[in-house]
C-alpha cells in the first residue's frame, strides 16, 4: 500500500511540482491551497505524512498544525517544512524536518524517506 502525502502550499507550481516529483517516486499525494482545504483533506485522507508551507493567504501553516494536531489520528503525523520564510523551522516546533525553498529535490525525498520510516 502507497504511503500518503498531503501537499499543504499556496503555491500552485510547488504544488505541481511536489506532486509530479512525490508520485513518480511510489507516493499517493493530495493537495491543499490553504488551511481550511488542507484540514478538510487531512480529515478525509488521513495522511502518513504532510508538507506545509508556512507563509500562505489568510491562515499561515502554524495555524494548520494546531488544528490537525487536535485531531485524533493526526497527532503523531509527521510535518515536514517547506518554506522559503525566514526562520521557518521555528514556526511548527514539533516538525519533523525543515526545508528551505528553492529546495534540493534529493535531499527532499530523503528526509521524506526518514519521516516515513
Amino acid at each position: 500500500m502507497k504511503k500518503k502525502i498531503l501537499v499543504v502550499d499556496d503555491d500552485s507550481n510547488v504544488r505541481d511540482y511536489l506532486v509530479s516529483l512525490l508520485t513518480d517516486n511510489g507516493y499517493e499525494v493530495h493537495v491543499a491551497g490553504d488551511v481550511r482545504e488542507g484540514v478538510e483533506q487531512a480529515k478525509s485522507v488521513l495522511p502518513d505524512l504532510i508538507t506545509l508551507d508556512i507563509e500562505m493567504p489568510g491562515e499561515w501553516g502554524p495555524r494548520f498544525y494546531q488544528k490537525v494536531s487536535k485531531i485524533p489520528g493526526l497527532k503523531k503525523v509527521p510535518v515536514i517544512i517547506i518554506s522559503g520564510v525566514p526562520g521557518h523551522q521555528y514556526a511548527v516546533l514539533n516538525a519533523f524536518a525543515a526545508v528551505q525553498k528553492p529546495f534540493d529535490r534529493d535531499l527532499l525525498l530523503q528526509t521524506v524517506r526518514d519521516a516515513l520510516a
